[in-house]
């Protein structure tokens, strides 16, 4: 490995530790737990079918809209994890994305809640966009202050899935066509 490489991966060991919040800060932990898990894939894609059946209008088709950003954006994220393969650091927390997710680059929860945000800025009314916008970021933060990602694991999440929400928005003209109940 190169040694700037070396250097790097160090900086953001180290800048990944300082922001660490341990588990005697209840408190803080609890909040931080709660914001890790809302990024949970099964959370938003259960959310998102409930939408979809009973929102009817224009909910409809939003649900749908960002239930297909979202697999599209985990398949990108899964692609990218496989093969770049950077162990999660070491701990106690989260064990269930350490036995179902071993690999830590880049954070699926912080691509998937990017991804949202910019869906959600340009299909949703002002507050749903906002809402998510606030969210977002916290999600991303709080997985490295439970000690699951690295801080440029969350970094990488966020461009990836500001990309793939862009890009997603970018072929929805052509899915509508195509798939007219993306309408």
């Amino acid at each position: 490995m190169k040694q700037w490489l070396r250097q790097l991966l160090k900086l953001d060991a180290r800048l990944s530790k300082a922001l660490y919040v341990s588990e005697e800060k209840k408190l803080l932990s609890l909040v931080l737990k709660i914001f890790a898990h809302s990024g949970d894939s099964w959370f938003w894609l259960a959310g998102l079918l409930l939408v979809w059946l009973f929102g009817g209008g224009e909910w409809w088709s939003r649900a749908l809209f960002l239930a297909v950003g979202l697999v599209i954006m985990a398949c990108a994220v899964i692609l990218l994890k496989f093969s770049i393969r950077r162990p999660r650091p070491e701990g106690e927390w989260g064990q269930i994305y350490r036995i179902t997710d071993p690999h830590s680059f880049p954070s699926g929860h912080a691509a998937r809640s990017v991804a949202l945000a910019v869906m959600g800025v340009a299909i949703g009314p002002p507050w749903f966009g906002l809402a998510l916008v606030i969210w977002a970021p916290w999600v991303g933060l709080a997985r490295v202050a439970l000690g699951i990602h690295y801080l440029s694991d969350v970094l990488a999440g966020w461009l990836v899935g500001g990309v793939m929400g862009l890009i997603a928005l970018a072929v929805r003209p052509l899915a509508i066509r195509v798939l007219g109940f993306l309408a």
